[in-house]
């Protein structure tokens, strides 16, 4: 889900345009130069991440996750409610220092965190009214501050409160059913599954780039290999997890979940290339930013949703 995923380790001229990791690298991921050869070996990395530190991280958001989930669901719904702030605050941030476009935080983040709680209290139509809400709270706020560039701020703010919240106020629909922690635990485990396939074959077997203007690292070998392992993933998860699903709906939304995880990584990637940044944030050591986390989770979260209603209901 990173910039480094699906293909070779990260070019550093690509890091070097944000004024990141301006220095080269071996073929074993360590700087280059001199002394590269002599003293001690820094960390293993992989694409520009220190893989100890996104290992660690990564067991750690999980354990996190998973616990929430399954012991209490108002507190993984909490866990959602903060990300989407976090996340709303990354975005707002790069886009005042890259771009100078003011969001009027204060509001999207109220409003989405509603946009979540609503989503899991009265379904679909709450997440469309506290949608409005919103926005015209946004609107509001903006007319406190000058009249310059109001129109391009709104607009931003329009996206940011569609593109974070509102997306991931479908994990909350989710999680709202019977079974809706297996229902999240699919969504999860799929879209990883998808992202660590696509990384894998495509470090060793990528030949052919996917989108090489975009994210020069991801390879069409890549997507292909996380088409498949979603696929069988969506199998064992459908048959295993999910109450009334089968086997071959899991095919689907494997299928499903690999193209809209790829379209989200790469959505992300050129909001990064357009701002000239490398990462939305450091909050995560390895990660980058919560926003660095969520680029695949939070196309994908309405995909499942739909697909899973369409399978077996909405529980």
């Amino acid at each position: 889900m990173t910039e480094s995923s699906w293909g070779r380790p990260r070019a550093a001229g690509y890091a070097s345009q944000a004024g990141h990791d301006g220095g080269t690298e071996s073929p074993s991921g360590t700087s280059g130069g001199p002394d590269a050869g002599s003293g001690p070996r820094p960390p293993a990395k992989r694409g520009g991440r220190d893989l100890r530190a996104a290992v660690g991280v990564g067991l750690g958001l999980g354990a996190v996750v998973l616990a929430s989930l399954f012991a209490y669901k108002p507190a993984f719904l909490a866990v959602i409610a903060l990300a989407v702030v976090v996340g709303l605050w990354e975005l707002s941030s790069r886009l005042a220092e890259r771009k100078l476009i003011r969001l009027p935080l204060p509001p999207l983040a109220v409003g989405g965190a509603a946009m979540v709680v609503l989503a899991y209290l009265r379904g679909a139509d709450g997440v469309w009214l506290a949608m409005a809400l919103t926005v015209v709270a946004a609107l509001l706020w903006r007319m406190a501050g000058p009249p310059e560039d109001y129109l391009r701020d709104v607009t931003a703010s329009v996206f940011a409160a569609f593109y974070v919240p509102f997306l991931a106020s479908f994990v909350a629909l989710m999680l709202a059913a019977d079974d809706g922690a297996q229902r999240v635990l699919t969504f999860l485990i799929l879209t990883v599954i998808s992202d660590t396939g696509a990384y894998a074959v495509g470090y060793r077997l990528g030949r052919k780039k996917l989108a090489p203007r975009i994210s020069p690292g991801k390879t069409r070998e890549g997507l292909l290999g996380g088409v498949l392992f979603a696929m069988v993933g969506g199998a064992l998860c459908t048959e295993f997890l999910i109450d009334g699903g089968s086997w071959w709906q899991g095919l689907v939304l494997g299928l499903a979940v690999a193209v809209s995880a790829t379209l989200g990584d790469l959505g992300e990637s050129m909001i990064k290339r357009d701002l000239g940044i490398k990462d939305m944030g450091r909050l995560l050591p390895g990660h980058g930013g919560i926003m660095d986390r969520l680029d695949s989770l939070l196309p994908t979260a309405p995909v499942v949703w739909l697909l899973l209603l369409a399978f077996v209901g909405s529980g």
